[in-house]
């Protein structure tokens, strides 16, 4: 008697990359030299879809573009879907990140946006003034003392300021674009302006509010088997070596969150 096995699917995988505090080049911060073998490892496994879970503020406009642009590549190389969810923010280069999924989701309370660049600094010159600190320098170049803190702010280290800060601005809102297109609400997004939850998705910036477990079972299955993604802890972390690194990191986290009022 020929007994008949029956035939079960495999569960959906949907590996998750979380994605999480400032974007920088820096060895604990987020960049592409960090996640290039998590996002590969998450593609390589043959998954149903790649899911990002986002909360930053930014920071790194290279870095940002960097990683988004390593995400889209094995989308459409392995034809794999990618779907962002973004926890308390995505904002500046966060919201960049975002915008390397096909579909954005996010929190009723989730801020979003902050789509412009920032050149922030401190100026002591009457400080210095007062105490009687005379300032010397001496260059090879009219641009290398560029927005010198200990030196009254001249308007043409203003227009230099705003000279680098505009093409970058422009290639910040060309992948918007490109990633949203007709999405998009026809009016001015790109101001820098901070939009909450659901205005994200009236205005086309997000396509819904939806949270990672019940959004991948609607989609994929009750079984759909999410599989996190994260970097093997060094040795120094282990042991608590890092802890000024991680330090320095939070305070810049907190800085950077604190534009946003968190």
């Amino acid at each position: 008697m020929r007994i008949h096995i029956p035939f079960f699917l495999k569960p959906a995988l949907v590996p998750v990359i979380r994605l999480q505090g400032t974007i920088s080049s820096s060895a604990r911060g987020l960049n592409d030299a960090v996640l290039a073998p998590l996002i590969e490892k998450a593609f390589r496994s043959k998954p149903a879809a790649v899911a990002l879970l986002i909360n930053s503020p930014g920071g790194s406009p290279v870095q940002s573009s960097l990683i988004a642009a390593r995400i889209r590549r094995l989308s459409v190389e392995k034809s794999v879907p990618v779907h962002a969810f973004v926890e308390d923010m995505a904002a500046s280069g966060g919201y960049w990140l975002a915008c390397a999924g096909d579909q954005i989701w996010v929190d009723d309370s989730s801020i979003v946006g902050s789509i412009g660049v920032i050149f922030s600094s401190f100026g002591f010159s009457e400080l210095m003034a007062r105490q009687g600190i005379e300032r010397r320098v001496v260059t090879a170049g009219t641009s290398k003392s560029l927005a010198d803190p200990f030196l009254p702010q001249k308007p043409e280290d203003i227009e230099r300021l705003k000279a680098i800060q505009t093409p970058i601005h422009q290639a910040f809102i060309a992948h918007v674009k490109a990633r949203r297109g007709s999405r998009l609400a026809d009016q001015d997004l790109f101001n820098a302006d901070i939009w909450v939850g659901q205005q994200a998705v009236d205005l086309g910036l997000v396509d819904g509010v939806a949270h990672l477990v019940p959004k991948m079972k609607e989609l994929f299955g009750e079984k759909v088997r999410l599989a996190p993604i994260g970097p093997k802890r060094g040795l120094l972390s282990r042991f608590g070596l890092s802890l000024a690194e991680d330090m320095m990191m939070t305070l810049e986290d907190r800085l950077l969150r604190s534009h946003y009022g968190l």
